[in-house]
């Protein structure tokens, strides 16, 4: 690196650079994304991808003199007097590949927090947001020289010579598949990975909730971005005599936020990713399911939200990742049964809970495992930067966010400083000196009187050579 450990006021410089190219290019970001898309409102561009970039940049300006502080950590007893602390040190070159949902917000986002972190970068746009990559390409131009940040395109071949690179560490966003092959061309070089991957995350409606009001909050979370978020609700989990008021309150408000003639709904992402929508619901409908279609754009790739009722372990749906505009309904009885069900599926990137009930709350947070939990909506502990954002298990791991991002992207150096007066040669051989004696007392006890004394290895060969010598000595003088 040019610079292994930037200052302060270089790392806000290039934080600031950073929010101001966002500003100055913000609606060619959002005119890129309606093309990548092929229906993507300027506004919903502009407030979940481009606005949470810049909010991320403040929360990093805001912390940055704080964390870059070395931390100053305590001494064992025996070594009182020294000094020790840790200074977060850059990691050096950090690789980045970003995802096509939301191609501004998770490329400028993890790496801002590079950056704070004092790193450079390489970016890895998506092949399937050609035009946001081109417009990225020129936002960091304007901002960095090619050493700081570099951007680099390409399709699958090259995210995977990408990621086989020797990095310093890797940020990965995308699904659990392709996150694992990441994760093995980072091992070959022992590079440290931070994976956000998604999941099946769970929407939990209590009986304590005010069902309207969930449902709203439930279709906003799968109809944003055409439900391709990898922390949208992916099911919902409703008891079983709420059920069918519950699908048809989603439907309803569906359609009141995006009613046929919206310009405000975006399209998925391309003709295969739509095709496997189409073949999820029809798995469903085979098995039994009963599907309802809310009144909502459905031309080109525009697929309206679809509720299922009658979800069966067997069908698609219940199994894979949705990532799209469908919500299957799971019923429950018992709240106990709900947990249960979060428990059974895999560690999930996001977990939601409508309603009031802090008996259910408590145990729910704390029997089941999720990356971020928002309690009575969705997603927006993503967007709150003091949080960390990351998930666990197969939904990932690592954080990239908060303090926790900045810690994340660099590496602990512990330093231990040693007095010149310190006594430290009274830690070394010959052993069994008063102090050594008096240390062992302190933080072991006394020996147990059944206990066999301790010896050193030396000690215990020279006991026995002088036990064989005297031995054999007096079995001469016998002779003799």
């Amino acid at each position: 690196m040019a610079s292994p450990f930037p200052s302060l006021a270089q790392r806000r410089s290039a934080l600031q650079r950073l929010r101001q190219a966002i500003r100055g290019h913000a609606h060619r970001l959002a005119a890129a994304a309606a093309r990548d898309f092929s229906a993507r409102a300027d506004a919903e561009t502009l407030m979940v991808d481009v606005l949470p970039s810049v909010l991320h940049i403040n929360h990093l300006l805001r912390g940055l003199r704080r964390w870059m502080k070395p931390s100053r950590r305590h001494t064992e007893l025996l070594f009182l007097g020294n000094g020790a602390r840790v200074m977060f040190q850059p990691k050096g070159v950090v690789g980045i590949v970003v995802p096509w949902n939301f191609p501004v917000y998770l490329a400028l986002g993890p790496l801002a927090t590079a950056l704070a972190a004092g790193n450079r970068c390489m970016v890895k746009t998506s092949e399937y947001a050609p035009h946001t990559s081109a417009a990225l390409r020129a936002l960091l131009a304007e901002a960095f020289d090619e050493d700081e940040v570099a951007v680099v395109e390409g399709d699958a071949t090259v995210a995977r010579t990408f990621t086989s690179l020797p990095f310093d560490h890797i940020v990965f966003t995308g699904s659990p598949e392709v996150g694992r092959h990441v994760m093995r061309a980072a091992a070959d070089n022992l590079t440290p990975v931070t994976l956000e991957l998604g999941g099946k995350s769970p929407a939990i409606v209590s009986r304590s909730a005010a069902l309207e009001t969930a449902a709203t909050r439930i279709a906003h979370g799968k109809t944003l971005n055409g439900g391709q978020i990898c922390v949208a609700p992916d099911y919902a989990l409703v008891p079983e005599e709420l059920a069918t008021d519950f699908a048809n309150a989603v439907i309803a408000a569906a359609a009141r936020m995006h009613p046929q003639g919206s310009d405000d709904y975006t399209a998925v992402i391309h003709d295969a990713a739509l095709a496997r929508q189409r073949a999820l619901l029809d798995d469903a409908r085979a098995l039994g399911a009963r599907v309802l279609a809310a009144a909502m754009p459905a031309d080109g790739r525009r697929l309206p939200l679809h509720v299922v009722l009658g979800v069966t372990p067997q069908m698609r749906l219940a199994r894979e990742e949705i990532f799209g505009p469908i919500l299957p309904v799971v019923t429950y009885r018992t709240f106990d049964e709900a947990i249960a069900c979060v428990q059974r599926g895999t560690r999930p990137l996001a977990l939601y809970y409508f309603g009031h009930d802090k008996a259910e709350t408590g145990p729910l947070l704390e029997r089941t495992h999720a990356g971020g939990v928002t309690l009575n909506d969705w997603g927006w502990h993503v967007v709150n930067h003091d949080l960390p954002f990351g998930g666990i298990g197969t939904s990932g791991m690592g954080n990239y966010h908060g303090a926790e991002g900045f810690r994340e992207l660099s590496h602990a150096k512990a330093v231990f400083t040693e007095r010149r007066w310190f006594p430290i040669g009274l830690f070394h051989p010959p052993y069994g000196g008063l102090i050594q004696r008096l240390a062992l007392r302190l933080f072991l006890g006394t020996p147990h009187p059944t206990e066999a004394p301790t010896r050193t290895a030396v000690g215990t060969q020279a006991a026995s050579t002088a036990s064989t010598a005297s031995t054999a000595s007096a079995a001469s003088t016998s002779r003799d």
